[in-house]
């Protein structure tokens, strides 16, 4: 059963239950709110290990020279900024995000860090892909998933935009392991990182909302068992910093 069917088509925006059809706009609203200051958001929630995290998530990714790479929720372009060393000159990497304004703060960082070739933008919705069967070697989706309102569907369209042979890998913030450490990462959640958006971003809302979607987010078994469903083959995850992210891969026979 995919998310959409459950509580009579509602489904959770944070720890509020809305319907369906209005998580897509109160996800937009919260990353159109938070584009300008999404380095500030990432630096925030994972006291700056995300650069680490992105690093070593893309250094692991199974890509070559010449490979074509769909990054999923590209956001400010970080992961494709990696990525772009890896596939080399002859190499395409596409930044899909279903926000314009992310996918516009994106463009404009890429271009002032000079990465202008073998890019290219797309407005989507990981629920339905613009892409033809088979188009990619590799698809990656980082700190997104948890905001895509029905998860399985995303999944699907994953598997079936890759080649076979191809690799899907997810990064995504994830249930912490250690029970000692549980209540001071919920303490720096709730307490910290909303005061945290409201003194540098003037939104503190939209920081309490990404710390409650990262509760809602299927923990790592749960998400494996996900991706299997889905079709992958030979899913594996690998927690990162005693779970607060866990990376996620799965193949395409």
């Amino acid at each position: 059963m995919s998310e959409s069917d459950n509580k009579a088509d509602t489904t959770h925006f944070g720890f509020r239950d809305v319907p369906v059809g209005e998580k897509q706009k109160l996800v937009g609203e919260v990353f159109s709110s938070v584009a300008g200051k999404y380095d500030l958001m990432n630096d925030a929630m994972s006291l700056g290990i995300h650069r680490v995290w992105k690093r070593w998530f893309v250094a692991t990714a199974q890509v070559r020279k010449g490979d074509r790479v769909l990054d999923l929720a590209g956001g400010t372009g970080d992961i494709a900024a990696l990525l772009k060393d890896r596939v080399g000159d002859a190499g395409e990497i596409v930044l899909g995000d279903i926000n314009g304004e992310m996918l516009r703060v994106g463009r404009d960082r890429m271009t002032d860090r000079g990465n202008v070739r073998g890019f290219e933008y797309v407005q989507c919705n990981a629920q339905y892909l613009p892409f033809p069967d088979a188009s990619f070697d590799l698809v990656t989706i980082a700190f997104g998933l948890r905001n895509v309102t029905d998860k399985d569907m995303a999944l699907r369209e994953m598997l079936r935009v890759l080649r076979p042979g191809g690799q899907a890998r997810v990064l995504e913030f994830s249930e912490v392991q250690a029970e000692w450490f549980k209540p001071i990462y919920d303490f720096h959640s709730f307490k910290v990182l909303p005061k945290l958006g409201k003194l540098f971003a003037g939104d503190s809302d939209s920081y309490q909302y990404l710390a409650e979607s990262i509760r809602k987010h299927p923990p790592q078994a749960q998400l494996k068992a996900m991706m299997e469903a889905a079709g992958f083959d030979r899913c594996e995850f690998r927690n990162l910093t005693g779970g607060i992210v866990a990376a996620h891969t799965g193949y395409k026979v």
